[in-house]
């Protein structure tokens, strides 16, 4: 049975401190998503066995649509500096899939020196979003964090009438979402994060 979504607290040592004293979380499930889809009442849909689609292209042609349309959802660690003001210990970032998000962009957000922003290692994305890297659908994860969309993917709404693609909970599962819905869910910080 997958854990509730949780709160994100204070920090990531003070989290790993409790998680430690219990066994490692179980992955959460295309059924775990599907019931999150349910209860949101998000008009999404899991389509399963897309095959290896190890890259943005190779998951657009299996789907029959534009690189575009696919988004991603990644895990970042931030590391403030004692000077710091509020800043999370980490943050969800959904970004279009073939840009690359800028650790620059999203560290100046925080206030940070862009070494202070880290891409979460696989074992991390798993612990705190309950899927595994390549699979991270954008939302229904385990704990609940701060999430930024980059500013690319709210134009997608237009350009591709409202309809996007990600992760589906495993790497070969693909979940058909919103713009809209997206928005409406996570009523997230939208930034320009995508490098030059």
């Amino acid at each position: 049975m997958a854990r509730p979504t949780q709160p994100f607290g204070a920090s990531l040592h003070s989290y790993y401190n409790s998680a430690m004293n219990e066994s490692p979380a179980p992955y959460l499930t295309q059924n775990d998503l599907q019931r999150y889809l349910d209860q949101q009442g998000i008009r999404a849909r899991l389509i399963a066995d897309v095959g290896h689609t190890p890259t943005v292209p190779a998951a657009a042609e299996v789907l029959g649509v534009e690189p575009d349309q696919i988004v991603k959802t990644l895990l970042f660690v931030l590391q403030p500096s004692e000077a710091a003001g509020d800043v999370p210990p980490a943050v969800v970032v959904i970004g279009n899939g073939e840009n690359r998000i800028s650790k620059k962009a999203l560290g100046a957000h925080f206030g940070l020196n862009p070494k202070r922003v880290k891409l979460a290692p696989a074992a991390t994305v798993i612990e705190l979003l309950g899927y595994p890297a390549g699979g991270v659908p954008p939302f229904g994860h385990r704990t609940t964090l701060p999430v930024i969309v980059e500013q690319s993917v709210v134009t997608l709404r237009e350009r591709y009438d409202d309809r996007i693609f990600g992760g589906g909970g495993d790497d070969r599962t693909m979940l058909e979402l919103t713009v809209s819905d997206l928005l409406r869910i996570h009523q997230p910080t939208v930034l320009a994060l995508a490098e030059s």
